[in-house]
């Protein structure tokens, strides 16, 4: 089992783990239990203590003609699991021996016989709770499911050996990931899921709007009540007339206060009830349009279009330009219609961004970044990397050291596509200076060629993003990209442009609307300075250390087109 130094000590964990004694109010007694995770490091040291253990049944057989039945049991903070042992008078054995079962039991650690493989087995004498399973509907069975099968069980696949140590790679990544940047004083900033700009110009945007929801309300309000028509808002007015005229003739009259105040209130009524039948008429079933045909946002939520964010760039460059090293890590969004499978709908990005840095900044943060998450999991995650190892990349841990340890190879675009070209090789993408590098370019430079991390930079302005700052060439952008094996490119940055009139421009040039970079412009007004910043794909991380091929396998929940399970 791999140490974890923020694990309490198994004998501390140990003794706060017993079923507390009924409190005087009435609520049920704490339960504690113990990680199987914390017994399985302790190995036999821990025999003939009293420990809570839950978990779900891997597998369960009965044996001793029924006498007793072992149970595999995990509870998911490791890969291994704890031999449970039941006897026939504690439980009845046959509600406990499927797959899936659900058991939190109190017993007896113990030495299991010499020839067995445990170095620890619990012996029960309470079976406290059990979550039974129909074992003909349960639809993940002892034998192995292939991922693609799991996929249409996402509530469920957790429970699998392969999921859930993806799960756990998960975890330790993102806690390592903000202990980086804590430990490099980055501030965390967490940037808006809605947004009205676009920060890759790509218009692959998912909108977010409530016109829909108006519209069906308005349909169902104008069938049950239908709106006013010309002549019923005439006659409205009409009323008001009549009771301004009203209360014009008690005023010449000297009526007392009380008559007047009273024809006052009727006209007032009047008054409401004709702004209610005009705001009324002017409902129209369906989308709200403009003259020319547009989709009229100002009656949306946000009164303008709104989309979910592709990433949390702009906004977090905004504390940047204020508290100088921050960083962003949330989800982000692209409504690609791609089948692939290196593509999500929805998935991570971790988003630094330092000011006061040019573009060799930017790569020296990101290669420590990579490295420090590569040793991370050597250090904190090698159970389930070996597993890995095992079932699915056998090169998984070789690559972390290679990576972990290896100065980065760093070559310009141009000299890249000069060494491709120079190979001879035959690529299915043709290989030309102006052509945004393919995986397949971007593997075998990292693969083949140099048989180590690669970072590339000075691309062609053409095929890189607006806000990517314009070198000296006036031809490429101070942009740079990660290149490592399995993956190829895991991290995309630049240096942004700091000059307003340029990146004016450079917005112009994409076809891109000023109006909704009016405040990403006033950070150039207004005391700019030089900052650079690189997302990285967190799920491309996770496929990198796992060996895993599809990206739909590392993330809890994937989203993609057509499936947006739960």
């Amino acid at each position: 089992m791999a140490d974890d130094a923020a694990s309490a000590p198994p004998t501390a964990e140990l003794a706060a783990a017993s079923i507390s004694s009924p409190p005087s109010s009435d609520l049920e007694p704490p339960t504690t239990r113990t990680r199987i995770r914390t017994i399985l490091d302790a190995g036999d040291s821990l025999a003939g203590q009293s420990v809570v253990v839950g978990g779900w049944v891997k597998t369960g057989r009965q044996q001793g003609k029924g006498d007793f039945a072992f149970l595999e049991v995990n509870d998911g903070s490791c890969q291994g699991n704890l031999q449970v042992m039941v006897d026939k008078e504690v439980y009845p054995l046959a509600r406990l021996t499927h797959t899936g079962t659900s058991v939190l039991v109190e017993g007896l650690l113990q030495k299991p016989p010499v020839e067995a493989k445990q170095r620890i087995e619990l012996k029960v004498k309470t079976v406290i709770e059990v979550g039974e399973v129909d074992a003909a509907a349960y639809p993940l069975p002892k034998t192995k499911l292939n991922l693609e099968t799991l996929r249409d069980f996402v509530h469920l696949r957790a429970r699998t050996n392969t999921i859930g140590a993806v799960a756990r790679i998960r975890h330790q990544l993102a806690y390592a990931t903000h202990t980086f940047f804590n430990e490099e004083d980055f501030l965390y900033i967490h940037t808006p899921i809605i947004t009205t700009s676009d920060c890759e110009g790509a218009g692959e945007m998912f909108q977010v709007t409530s016109l829909f929801s108006q519209a069906e309300k308005v349909d169902k309000e104008l069938k049950e009540n239908p709106a006013p028509s010309e002549a019923d808002v005439e006659a409205a007015k009409l009323v008001v007339k009549e009771k301004g005229d009203a209360v014009a003739q008690l005023k010449a009259a000297k009526a007392s206060k009380q008559e007047i105040t009273a024809a006052v209130s009727e006209l007032t009524k009047a008054k409401e009830i004709v702004l209610r039948l005009e705001e009324r008429s002017k409902l129209k079933p369906g989308i709200p349009h403009k003259d020319d045909g547009s989709i009229a946002f100002e009656n949306d939520f946000f009164k303008r279009a709104a989309f979910l964010t592709v990433s949390g760039q702009l906004q977090v460059e905004t504390y940047a330009c204020a508290l100088s090293s921050v960083y962003t890590f949330g989800p982000t969004f692209r409504a690609e219609n791609s089948h692939t499978s290196r593509h999500l709908a929805e998935f991570w990005m971790v988003e630094p961004e330092i000011a006061y840095a040019n573009l060799h900044d930017d790569m020296n943060y990101a290669e420590r970044y990579v490295k420090y998450l590569c040793k991370w999991l050597l250090d904190h995650c090698r159970e389930d990397m070996e597993f890995m190892v095992k079932h699915v990349d056998k090169t998984a841990i070789e690559r972390l050291e290679l990576v972990s340890s290896t100065p980065f190879e760093r070559i310009s675009y141009t000299k890249a596509v000069e060494i491709l070209e120079g190979t001879g090789k035959k690529f299915e993408n043709k290989v030309e200076w102006g052509i945004d590098l393919a995986s397949e370019h971007e593997r075998y430079l990292t693969e083949v060629i140099f048989k180590k991390p690669v970072i590339v930079y000075n691309y062609p302005k053409g095929i890189k993003a607006f806000y990517m700052r314009l070198n000296d060439d006036q031809k490429t952008v101070a942009a740079m990209d990660v290149l490592v094996p399995k993956v190829g490119e895991l991290i995309g940055g630049s240096q942004r442009e700091e000059r307003l009139d340029v990146l004016t421009q450079r917005i112009l040039d994409a076809d891109l609307p000023l109006e909704p970079y009016e405040w990403y412009l006033d950070l150039r007004r207004f005391g700019s300075v030089k900052h650079s910043g690189f997302g990285l794909g967190f799920e491309r991380m996770i496929l990198f250390a796992t060996g895993l091929d599809n990206i739909r396998d590392v993330i809890p929940f994937p989203r993609y087109p057509g499936r947006a399970d739960l």
